[in-house]
């Protein structure tokens, strides 16, 4: 099990309680939107999931509810022969969602979102969206994501799986979602994304693929990220024995 040291079970509790929290509020204001005619989004075909930026709050949400029950029982249930077998498979599945997905895809949303909104906002978040969605909640849905997995990264120590296998695990996702992109223009004639109906048929081709080359540098980011962190932590326990 990967070792939760430098923080109690209690204190990743009460940690993990208020950023699911937040995230549920978070997803509660997105599902509550008055979605108008001029962007009729939600109430097109594939709704709310055709959008990256949804999966992974639904993702992040669900991400930080299995690691408050990794900690409610742990914490309930301190003895290891009371608590069974059950912690560790929440752990396994709680590093397994956090390396493969929730670190790598919560970093690509942020990462490609502002960069093309630094470039051309109306090719990813138009103006007129500013009616629709307030500033607040754009940047829960955007910029947030990237110091709350950060968090996560620093206040417990995650297993990776092996590179072969985390990478395939993310590609696997990756394909899934361009594959339901895809799927949705071809069903509706809607693009998921303003900046898909600019591009010539062998740009959006390059544009999907960059976008699918992307995670695997993030996957092996956090790989290293959290490498360093807990190498880190570890030496400076030792120095201070």
């Amino acid at each position: 099990m990967a070792a939760t040291t430098g923080a109690g079970w209690k204190s990743c509790l009460c940690v993990h309680l208020v950023i699911f929290a937040w995230y549920v509020f978070t997803l509660w204001q997105n599902c509550s939107l008055e979605i108008s005619d001029r962007h009729p989004g939600a109430r097109s075909y594939g709704g709310r999931w055709k959008y990256l930026t949804f999966i992974n709050l639904v993702m992040q949400t669900v991400f930080f509810g299995v690691c408050v029950l990794t900690d409610l029982i742990h914490v309930v249930l301190p003895n290891k022969k009371t608590r069974s077998g059950l912690p560790l498979l929440l752990t396994k599945i709680r590093d397994v969602f956090f390396t493969v997905l929730a670190f790598p895809v919560g970093t690509f949303v942020f990462l490609s979102f502002w960069s093309i909104y630094a470039y051309d906002r109306e090719l990813v978040f138009p103006k007129f969206l500013d009616d629709i969605i307030p500033a607040w909640l754009n940047h829960a849905l955007h910029t947030v994501i990237l110091p709350l997995v950060l968090v996560q990264t620093y206040l417990q120590q995650h297993k990776y799986p092996s590179c072969i296998n985390g990478i395939l695990g993310l590609a696997l996702f990756s394909s899934i979602y361009l594959a339901w992109v895809l799927w949705v223009h071809h069903v509706s004639g809607i693009w998921v994304y303003p900046i898909m109906a600019h591009l010539s048929p062998m740009g959006l081709c390059l544009f999907l693929a960059a976008a699918a080359l992307t995670m695997a540098p993030l996957y092996l980011l956090g790989e290293k990220l959290s490498h360093k962190i807990w190498t880190t932590t570890g030496n400076q326990k030792k120095k201070n024995k």
